[in-house]
């Protein structure tokens, strides 16, 4: 009888791995997502956690910053003659701040849309320089571009007083941009065929871009709505520049003013707010996106998610 019958059947061990755990992660650490979450969120506690102590701050029942008793509405509207609610200067440029936001969003965001239709239809060399002067204003420092908005008003439009005309003014011009490159982005995706097909089942031109188009364009609308709204209320370099009476001059400038004296506790209040109405902004321009997109089978939420 051979000698492997009188052994039994022979068992061949599994090849042991080369190196251990160490010597594999140490070769690739990104194999397992457990680093890339780490480094997530470890981004995201340090990006947040300022933010929630001021927010914590400014309900902070003490004047020094050092000593924290929560909670209290005292640097809000409950203080007399200190809170941000009953303070003038800080009251005064909240309801600024508020104006130049909303009136900004309000004639950027159409023009916005009406340059991004002309630019996507005009072709040539002199609609590739109309483009880039557009991109312009997101490769030059604010501060450069407030400047010259200046001199602009200082020495050839002497006519338009510096205040919340000058502002309104220069915002404009320098935020228009953002509705432009959101709805050309949008129009790549969509294509012509919905507008041709619109035409060919007799529409005209501009009902076709009334029933049509600007429907499906509402989430990149939207969404310019939004940031542009975010980043005209914390601007600071263009709307000091313009600034004129003291009256003009909104929450953001009035912070730096504060800060650099002796800064009250209504300051943390004021940036909370500032955030806090960001945040309002960018929910009620969700909400308009989903009322006004219902039913829509093109895009989603991850392209308005995606666009801001």
């Amino acid at each position: 009888m051979s000698e492997s019958v009188l052994t039994g059947p022979q068992t061949h061990a599994l090849p042991r791995a080369r190196g251990g755990f160490v010597r594999r992660w140490v070769r690739n650490p990104w194999r397992r997502p457990t680093i890339l979450a780490t480094i997530t969120w470890g981004y995201l506690a340090w990006s947040l956690i300022p933010l929630v102590i001021a927010i914590a701050v400014s309900f902070n029942a003490s004047r020094s910053s050092s000593s924290v008793h929560l909670f209290s509405l005292q640097w809000w509207w409950t203080d007399p003659s200190d809170s941000l609610l009953h303070d003038p200067e800080l009251h005064s440029a909240v309801i600024q701040s508020l104006r130049l936001s909303l009136t900004t969003m309000v004639i950027a965001v159409p023009l916005g849309v009406a340059f991004a239709l002309g630019i996507d239809r005009w072709h040539g060399r002199l609609a590739t320089g109309v483009n880039f002067v557009m991109l312009l204003s997101f490769v030059m420092p604010e501060i450069i571009l407030g400047l010259s908005v200046f001199f602009v008003f200082s020495f050839l439009l002497k006519f338009v007083p510096l205040g919340s005309t000058a502002q309104i003014l220069g915002l404009v011009t320098f935020q228009v941009s953002y509705p432009v490159i959101i709805v050309r982005a949008r129009l790549l995706s969509i294509g012509k065929e919905y507008e041709e097909a619109a035409m060919d089942l007799g529409a005209t031109p501009r009902q076709s871009i009334r029933a049509v188009l600007l429907p499906l364009l509402y989430p990149a609308i939207f969404a310019s709505a939004a940031i542009v709204f975010a980043d005209t209320i914390d601007d600071f370099v263009t709307v000091r520049y313009l600034s004129g009476p003291v009256s003009s001059e909104p929450l953001s400038v009035k912070i730096y003013n504060f800060a650099r004296g002796q800064p009250s506790p209504a300051i943390n209040a004021a940036a909370t707010f500032m955030l806090g109405s960001t945040i309002v902004v960018a929910l009620v321009a969700y909400l308009l996106y989903r009322v006004f997109t219902k039913g829509q089978r093109i895009g989603g939420v991850g392209d308005f998610a995606t666009q801001l």
